[in-house]
């Protein structure tokens, strides 16, 4: 699974890992994430991200 990172901030969303902050469980690729989900440290939301290279 890719890694998309915030171009706001520079935080990277991993997949393996997910996001416990915001009850997103690992394994969770980052289009199954919900519309309403917003970047843990800037509050950016998904439109943000973009795929690591």
């Amino acid at each position: 699974m890719e890694c998309y990172v915030c171009i706001m901030c520079g935080y990277i969303y991993d997949p393996e890992i997910g996001d416990p902050a915001q009850a997103v469980e690992p394994d969770t690729p980052f289009a199954k994430l919900s519309d309403d989900w917003v970047c843990p440290l800037c509050f950016a939301d998904k439109s943000e991200f973009e795929v690591m290279e």
